[in-house]
């Protein structure tokens, strides 16, 4: 499994990981710490589901909300970095989109998920567009932020 390897490299590497997330509701934190032994390197998450929380606990700018919204590249990497910062991990991961089956406009439809990851060099964002059900876009959203952080963990060119 994914987590399994992940778990695995961030032990090796000695390096901590903190996660925030939105649209996956917890999910990605859960499937993280359903490896034994994640407390070696699994520092917390939050879910941020609200913008207030995304702004008050994570730090996403205001502005960030006010003009591209939580779903936008902008609002992944600041949360990603925020929950860094917050939980002093070495790693943040987030994701942030709309599950559906409500909640789309035109510009931002059903399935448009941005997963990011905040490290010591810099940060990561990939943009998703999925298009499975409320609970397959929050297992596909989750399984999409583990593929970005596995392959930073294993030095393979992200972005």
């Amino acid at each position: 499994m994914i987590e399994e390897r992940i778990g695995e490299l961030l032990r090796r590497k000695g390096l901590s990981l903190a996660t925030a997330e939105s649209c996956t509701g917890g999910l990605l934190s859960s499937l993280i710490t359903d490896v034994p032994g994640s407390s070696d390197y699994f520092r917390g998450g939050v879910v941020a589901y609200s913008n207030a929380v995304k702004e008050e606990v994570l730090g996403v700018p205001a502005e960030i909300l006010r003009t591209v919204g939580a779903v936008s590249r902008e609002c992944a990497l600041a949360m990603a970095q925020g929950v860094r910062r917050l939980l002093g991990a070495d790693l943040g991961l987030s994701t942030t989109g709309i599950a559906g089956p409500g909640g789309g406009t035109p510009v931002k439809p059903v399935g448009l998920v941005y997963v990011a990851l905040a490290h010591p060099g810099g940060t990561e964002v990939r943009e998703l567009r999925l298009v499975g059900g409320r609970r397959g876009n929050k297992h596909s959203a989750s399984q999409a932020a583990l593929e970005l952080l596995l392959e930073y963990l294993e030095g393979e060119s992200v972005g």
